[in-house]
């Protein structure tokens, strides 16, 4: 059977689910309610600490990311496995590394959103300027980071008879390293540090989504038999 080139089966399994989210609109919309609440959660709990507020939207906002990045990557897979398409992507004539990097695409263009989603609140809400280069760049860099993590380990636990509760306890001791350089990084670009005190944590994010990227290329074919 004739194989589809790589990058043709990566997008074409994107789109189904981007398709298929649009026509649903259950995962983006739990995701952003989620964002969104979280926020306000925040909110009220620093209204009577102005002085803390400004030092707590790194952490608002990655804390943020975490759980809805988790909750999206967890349902989007759960959904395959239940509908038993999963199973029919592994055995279709595709790299079974272009499955893991078009569940990727969408996983990272939701948690991507949501990191938006929750900057631009957190700047309305607390009425400060987080629309910044700096500040987008971290998001762009630490979600990519948090999604491939989350893409790889979460197609391990969608076979986990508690998949719900497993993959949380997977994604986030693997990820604090992400969380912990992107929340740093927020801090420096927030406060204005010149660009050589902070510039070691976007190297670190690279660093480590290179890394995870470059696993998953290798070993998916594995994580998807076992």
């Amino acid at each position: 059977m004739r194989r589809t080139p790589f990058l043709r089966a990566v997008f074409a399994i994107a789109a189904k689910d981007l398709q298929a989210e649009f026509r649903s609109r259950l995962l983006i919309s739990a995701m952003g309610l989620f964002a969104v609440l979280t926020v306000m959660v925040f909110y009220y709990t620093l209204e009577s600490r102005p002085e803390a507020r400004r030092g707590a939207l790194p952490g608002a906002l990655w804390v943020t990311v975490t759980f809805a990045g988790t909750l999206g990557i967890g349902r989007s897979l759960a959904a395959e496995y239940d509908r038993g398409t999963l199973d029919g992507l592994v055995l279709a004539p595709v790299p079974r590394s272009a499955l893991y990097f078009g569940k990727l695409a969408i996983a990272w263009l939701f948690t991507l959103t949501v990191a938006l989603l929750v900057t631009l609140a957190l700047s309305i809400v607390f009425n400060t300027n987080l629309l910044r280069l700096g500040w987008l760049l971290i998001a762009f860099l630490g979600t990519l980071g948090f999604a491939a993590i989350g893409t790889l380990l979460g197609s391990m636990a969608v076979y986990a008879r508690s998949r719900e509760t497993t993959l949380p306890i997977l994604v986030l001791p693997v990820a604090l390293p992400i969380i912990i350089a992107s929340v740093n990084a927020a801090h420096g670009v927030l406060d204005d540090q010149p660009l050589g005190e902070w510039i070691a944590y976007p190297l670190l994010l690279a660093s480590v989504s290179a890394v995870f990227l470059t696993l998953a290329y290798l070993l998916f074919d594995y994580v998807l038999e076992e």
